[in-house]
């Protein structure tokens, strides 16, 4: 599986990288923070997934990463290859800004 650190994330974001975001954490946890990017639940991935492009890269994220990585084994499932995950989520993401 591969991964990107918030560090790589931020470098793909300030050079223009070409990449979909997609939070797969609950409306409520979208709603307190987050880094952009689509909204589409853990629990609505697989009903979804025909909406989500295969050409571009997607880059998946939740609170600590652990959901994320089960995003990306369920759509790496259904045929899907231009996948990462955000290693350590949120979490990791908010420490990096410290």
């Amino acid at each position: 599986m591969k991964e990107l650190d918030a560090e790589e994330l931020r470098s793909w974001q300030q050079a223009g990288r070409d990449f979909l975001l997609i939070d797969v954490r609950e409306p409520f946890e979208h709603e307190h923070f987050h880094i952009g990017g689509q909204l589409i639940p853990l629990g609505e991935l697989i009903a979804r997934a025909a909406t989500l492009t295969r050409e571009t890269p997607l880059v998946l994220y939740c609170e600590k990463g652990i959901r994320s990585i089960i995003a990306v084994q369920r759509l790496e499932a259904l045929g899907f290859e231009n996948l990462y995950n955000l290693k350590g989520g949120m979490k990791a993401w908010r420490a990096s800004e410290q």
